[in-house]
């Protein structure tokens, strides 16, 4: 990718105020079936979204799918929150903006752009779950839901990450975009 196009998407990601950004190169993502294992054993919204495990390919495959990409840009999103319920708006507003990112770069003429992000899936209030995805283009997986280890992801990258005790700690979440 030359740079006129990279900075033709880093345009894109800012106009959507997703600022804090870096390249990188997909094959530097680490994931670990321990990450999974994860979601199975430990959260809440395991089989209840379409976009989360077990919906989702195995994680070897999962890690295939990363292969078949040379540049991403891995966002970070900081936050912290007095109410802890804010979350779920936020999250939900971020998600879209990301969407819309994925949108635009598609319509660039990058057909293989595809986003992770940084919260599970909210679009409907109550999800199919099994069933049919009722908005197919706007549902996306998280990182962690494709098996990645998004604690040493982000580290290898420089970025801050460590286990939020409270909900009043900051967070530090993160989401991709997959663009070839």
């Amino acid at each position: 990718m030359n740079p006129a196009a990279k900075k033709r998407i880093e345009g894109l990601a800012n106009a959507h105020r997703l600022t804090d950004f870096k390249w990188m190169d997909p094959g530097r993502v680490i994931i670990g079936n321990w990450v999974r294992m994860k979601c199975n054993f430990g959260c809440p919204g395991y089989g209840k979204r379409r976009t989360c495990p077990p919906y989702l390919p195995p994680v070897e495959e999962c890690r295939n799918f990363f292969k078949e990409y040379k540049r991403g840009l891995l966002f970070h999103f900081a936050k912290r929150f007095k109410n802890p319920e804010m979350r779920h708006p936020w999250s939900k507003e971020v998600n879209r903006r990301m969407l819309e990112l994925e949108r635009e770069v598609f319509l660039s003429g990058y057909q293989k752009a595809f986003i992770f992000t940084q919260a599970p899936c909210r679009v409907c209030k109550n999800c199919t779950g099994t069933g049919e995805c009722r908005h197919p283009y706007q549902a996306r997986p998280t990182l962690e839901a494709f098996g990645v280890d998004v604690y040493g992801t982000a580290r290898r990258m420089g970025y801050p990450i460590q286990v939020v005790k409270d909900y009043h700690d900051e967070m530090n979440r993160y989401g991709m975009l997959l663009v070839e």
